[in-house]
């Protein structure tokens, strides 16, 4: 029999290498001191990365489940390689517009096949009941690949602002080489097979109209994602704005990608002593505890509260990625991963100008305040949604 053991180290490899982001630890600093953006305009650009990504989310996840996870793959360290490579020469909102929406393409390639090649690789080593685990360790080397990239990233954009960049050309051209190394399962025919545009319907109506469990999962887990990504393109400025030393940037952004990489590892286990209900009330004490510091205690250190909500993004990731591959057909895993994401990309398009004018106008600090309350308001009904509709894991380790 053909071994597919392989492709999860390979896996391991790739999520390492592609999320090795040398410039995230600065990339607010270089748009607004390098392109001259404010946040206003930061956000937007993130709004219409996120665009292209909804564009190609779930044409890239249906993609990905005809021509091969490996191959989808292949093509998004392609854009990604030309994203970075467009952004050492841009000078201007279109230049970085035109970086964003390459990577954005790249991004829609990887999200969802990744995580389908890990469970289909593991099924057909018979161990798909593990696949939370090794989901967790994957975000772990992702995270903690992310963490050591920014390490020095301060002092490298101190030492010339587009070094990081270059060096991220480098890594993806690694990435580039161990996809072309990974094996393809073989998967089930299609279910919704009649045309291509009939089976694209079909998935997305299995997904949020025939499974109210998907669908729960999805709403919450986009709710969630939110909660952890707002705050990524608001705190440079909000520690530039307390006089945090760019020295400390690129530690501060390791230390926060090291405790998603914990949490990440320790998700399958602390769901297994806490449950579904302890799991949601967990992520829901975590927000508003991290909220509720960045809008309100502010200073020097203020910004540790942000390492609540990067906990919380450990945690969640694995649990919720787990329940959506449970209630996927083989045949259709990569799609429905994409449309899972594909909402939350709309989600941030929809919110994310009016998050960043909002900052613009009453400072970061206050827009973090202003979210507290709307996540107070909008996590306990989406959560009971979750715990009413989902199947409750069988046969999780305990403590």
């Amino acid at each position: 029999m053909v071994s597919y053991q392989r492709n999860i180290g390979k896996l391991y490899v790739f999520s390492a290498l592609q999320k090795m982001l040398f410039p995230m630890a600065i990339i607010t600093l270089f748009w607004k001191d390098e392109i001259g953006l404010n946040l206003t305009e930061i956000l937007l650009l993130q709004s219409i990365f996120s665009a292209a990504a909804v564009l190609l989310e779930y044409p890239s996840g249906y993609i990905s489940d005809h021509i091969g996870y490996r191959s989808a793959l292949t093509v998004a360290t392609l854009f990604g390689t030309a994203g970075w490579g467009v952004y050492t020469a841009a000078h201007s909102f279109t230049g970085v517009l035109i970086a964003e929406i390459l990577l954005g393409i790249g991004m829609s390639f990887i999200s969802g096949s990744d995580s389908a090649l890990l469970y289909e690789s593991l099924r057909m080593e018979g161990r798909e009941g593990l696949y939370s685990r090794y989901e967790g360790r994957m975000n772990g080397f992702a995270q903690t690949s992310e963490a050591l990239g920014a390490l020095f990233a301060g002092v490298l954009y101190a030492r010339a602002p587009l070094l990081p960049f270059v060096l991220q050309i480098v890594v993806w051209a690694l990435a580039l080489s161990v996809t072309r190394t990974m094996r393809e399962p073989p998967r089930e025919k299609a279910l919704f097979a009649r045309t291509h545009l009939s089976e694209a319907i079909g998935i997305a109506r299995y997904a949020f109209v025939e499974n109210p469990s998907l669908r729960a999962t999805i709403l919450l887990n986009t709710l969630l994602g939110l909660a952890s990504f707002y705050p990524v393109w608001l705190i440079q400025p909000y520690m530039q704005q307390h006089s945090v030393p760019l020295a400390w940037f690129g530690p501060v952004w390791t230390g926060a990608n090291l405790m998603v990489a914990i949490f990440a590892l320790a998700s399958h286990r602390a769901q297994g002593c806490l449950g579904e209900r302890g799991m949601v009330l967990l992520c829901f004490l975590l927000i508003l505890a991290g909220y509720f510091g960045l809008g309100i205690t502010g200073g020097l250190f203020g910004f540790l509260f942000y390492y609540l909500l990067t906990c919380m993004r450990g945690l969640r990731g694995p649990m919720f990625l787990n329940y959506t591959q449970k209630e996927s057909p083989s045949a259709n895993r990569a799609s429905i991963l994409s449309l899972q994401t594909l909402v939350f990309r709309v989600a941030f398009i929809v919110t994310g100008p009016l998050v960043g004018r909002l900052a613009d106008r009453m400072g970061v600090q206050g827009s973090f305040h202003v979210l507290l309350y709307a996540f107070l308001i909008l996590l306990p009904p989406f959560s009971f949604l979750f715990l009413r509709n989902v199947r409750s894991e069988k046969g999780a380790p305990g403590c």
